[in-house]
C-alpha cells in the first residue's frame, strides 16, 4: 500500500524522504531472542471456528505466523479433494489476521484448504534485527520456503496491494528450466502494486489529484491513519463501512506492522520485476472502483504485464477483502478458481 520512500506503502513522493527514527540498538541477548521467538502482538487477532495458528520456522531461525483453515467437511463431488491450496500473502500495515476475518472462511467453506501468512516483522511473525522486514528476494524465499515444506501441492498464491508486487516476484523465479521455488498452479494480483513499483501511481496522484496525494502520504507515509479514523476509513474502505469495524482494523493495523515490508528506495531501483511469465501459469489481475491507493491505471500496467484481462470490482475500496462488500471479490475469485479447480487436479 502507499507513499514515501522510508515507509512500506505503496507511492513514494519523489524527492521527499522522511528519516526513520532508528531503533536502540539491540543487545546480542535481545538479538538473539528475536531471532528465535516471535514477539506477539499487543492486539492479537481471535481465530475463528474452524481456524488455527501456528509458526513455521525459517532457515535463518525466523517464524512466520501462519492462520489456516481446511474445507470443514470431506469433499462430496469428484475431485474436490484436488483443489489446490491458497496461500494469502498480505500488504503493508497488515497481517494474516486480514484474510482470517472474511476470505478464510469463504474459501475454505468452498472446498480450499487456506492458509495465511505473516511476512518478516508483521503480526506475529518474529523479528529480523534490521530495519526493515525484508527485501523482495527475502519475502518470497520464505514464502517458498513454506510452501516447500508445508504445502503438498501447487498452490495458488494471493497477493494485495504490496503483497501482489511479492507474488510478482515468486512468479519471476518461476522461468527458465530450473526455477528457483516451488511451482504454483495459479496467482491472483489483488489491487496490487505494479510491476514498475509505485512510481507511476506517485505523478499521476501529484498531477491530477494532489488533494489525493496528500492524503495518501500523510496517511501511509507518516502512519496519520493509525490517529485518524475518517483517513483509515478513506484511505483503504468504503464510506459505508460501519466506524465500530473500522475502528477494529485500524488497532490491528496498528500493531500488525513493527518494521517497513521493504526500504521502499532500494526496492524502486530495483524494479520493475525481472520478468513475465511464460503464459503457462494462470493469472487472475483485480482492481477495486473505490480504491484510494492504486488507481486503475496501476491495474491495467499489471494486467498489460502478464498479457490478462483485468477485473474491476465495483463498489469495493482497497482493502477488499475486508470492506463492507467483501463478498463481491471472492465471489469473482471463486468462479476463477472453480474453473482452474479440473486443470489442477
Amino acid at each position: 500500500m502507499p507513499p514515501m520512500a522510508t515507509s512500506a506503502s505503496v507511492l513514494t513522493l519523489p524527492r521527499l524522504s522522511i528519516s526513520p527514527t532508528m531503533p536502540p540498538r539491540a543487545s546480542p541477548t535481545t538479538t538473539m531472542m528475536r531471532r528465535t521467538r516471535p514477539l506477539r502482538a499487543a492486539c492479537a487477532y481471535t481465530l475463528q471456528e474452524g481456524q488455527s495458528r501456528r509458526s513455521h520456522r525459517l532457515p535463518c531461525g525466523l517464524d512466520l505466523e501462519v492462520i489456516a483453515q481446511q474445507p470443514p467437511s470431506p469433499p462430496s463431488t469428484p475431485g474436490r479433494s484436488e483443489r489446490p491450496p491458497l496461500v494469502f500473502v498480505h500488504g503493508s500495515f497488515h497481517a494474516a489476521w486480514c484474510w482470517a476475518e472474511r476470505w478464510l472462511p469463504f474459501f475454505s467453506r468452498a472446498g480450499y484448504p487456506c492458509f495465511a501468512l505473516s511476512l518478516r516483522a508483521q503480526g506475529e511473525s518474529s523479528i529480523p534485527s534490521d530495519t526493515v522486514a525484508g527485501t523482495l528476494e527475502t519475502h518470497t524465499g520464505d514464502i517458498a520456503d513454506f510452501i516447500r515444506k508445508e504445502v503438498p501441492v501447487p498452490p495458488i498464491l494471493i497477493g494485495h496491494s504490496f503483497g501482489g508486487l511479492i507474488v510478482q516476484q515468486y512468479m519471476s523465479c518461476l522461468q527458465g528450466s530450473e526455477p528457483l521455488h516451488p511451482k504454483l498452479s495459479g496467482a491472483v494480483l489483488v489491487c496490487s502494486v505494479p510491476p514498475s513499483g509505485n512510481s507511476g501511481l506517485v505523478w499521476r496522484y501529484l498531477l491530477t489529484k494532489p488533494i489525493a496525494a496528500i492524503k495518501v502520504t500523510l496517511s501511509l507515509a507518516a502512519k496519520a491513519y493509525a490517529n485518524s479514523l475518517p483517513l483509515c476509513k478513506e484511505t483503504f474502505f468504503s464510506s459505508q463501512m460501519d466506524d465500530e469495524l473500522v475502528l477494529r482494523y485500524q488497532n490491528l493495523m496498528k500493531e500488525s506492522s513493527k518494521l517497513p515490508l521493504f526500504d521502499l528506495r532500494k526496492l524502486n531501483a530495483s524494479l520493475p520485476v525481472p520478468s513475465a511469465t511464460d503464459g503457462t501459469l494462470e493469472i487472475l489481475v483485480m482492481g477495486a472502483s473505490n480504491d484510494f491507493i492504486v488507481d486503475a491505471e496501476g491495474i491495467s500496467e499489471t494486467a498489460r504485464f502478464y498479457n490478462v484481462q483485468p477485473v474491476c470490482v465495483e463498489g469495493v475500496a482497497h482493502d477488499m477483502m475486508l470492506d463492507c462488500s467483501w463478498e463481491k471479490g471472492a465471489a469473482i475469485i471463486l468462479s476463477w478458481l472453480d474453473k482452474l479447480a479440473p486443470r489442477s487436479a
